[in-house]
């Protein structure tokens, strides 16, 4: 993947989201403290907004996440969670791997020695990230509210991430070194990632409600070009919607 200093992207600030969720929760909390939930579905589904910033990298992205699962008990649920997202970033050669690193500094030095680039040049490839996240696992949940709904769960998974370099027109240097260290014009990776998350459901009723959670992560993508691991934070928001029969009984 090429990684530097992210360009400040327009798109939804995930502030803007979860302070308006977090204000209601307050609200609603108070609403419901008189009672706990005694209609729990079988099943529920989730599908709305997720924001992921990876802040060691510079990467920030949007996207969407889906939740499905299946409650075996009224504290336990068992699902399946995908989410995918998109941002733009740049490459800069202090986080490559230290062989690379040399490589890329030696060639720059002789092409400004030769004349062939100015001496003030500065590698910085513009590239696009699509990154998704693919989970299953168990997630308990405390029901002491009518109105609301918290959970937390462990963390553990897949990620995916495709990143297409498009250095600058005219940049030959850049242009050379995409061609080198993604031949194919861009650069994928499968890997594993584990962490925690939790959130909070507004029920509106029995079968819909507000999801608002978060995820931290921890995982190494493209550790054949980058020489760090990173940490990954995923906020969303959205529906989520509860169906079947009623187990609390």
């Amino acid at each position: 993947m090429f990684i530097a200093k992210a360009p400040q992207r327009p798109g939804l600030d995930a502030r803007r989201v979860v302070l308006p969720a977090l204000s209601v929760l307050l609200f609603l909390t108070a609403l419901s403290a008189y009672g706990q939930q005694t209609y729990v579905t079988r099943f529920d589904v989730f599908a709305g907004y997720a924001y992921l910033n990876s802040p060691h990298v510079s990467l920030v992205e949007n996207g969407f996440q889906f939740q499905a699962g299946v409650r075996p008990k009224t504290w336990l649920s068992l699902g399946f969670d995908y989410s995918r997202a998109t941002g733009d970033l740049m490459l800069n050669p202090s986080l490559l791997i230290t062989s690379l690193q040399q490589q890329l500094n030696t060639q720059m030095a002789g092409a400004k020695a030769y004349g062939l680039l100015p001496s003030g040049y500065a590698l910085n490839i513009p590239a696009h990230s699509v990154t998704q996240t693919f989970a299953a696992g168990p997630q308990l949940a405390f029901r002491h509210w009518k109105a609301v709904t918290l959970f937390v769960r462990p963390d553990l998974g897949a990620m995916h991430e495709r990143a297409t370099p498009s250095p600058a027109a005219g940049d030959w240097f850049a242009a050379a070194a995409v061609a080198n260290l993604a031949p194919d014009g861009y650069k994928t990776d499968w890997v594993a990632f584990y962490g925690f998350g939790g959130g909070v459901d507004l029920n509106f009723s029995k079968h819909v409600g507000l999801r608002v959670q978060a995820d931290f992560v921890h995982d190494h993508l493209f550790s054949d070009l980058l020489q760090d691991s990173r940490n990954t934070v995923r906020i969303s928001v959205g529906p989520c919607f509860n169906l079947g029969k009623n187990i609390a009984h």
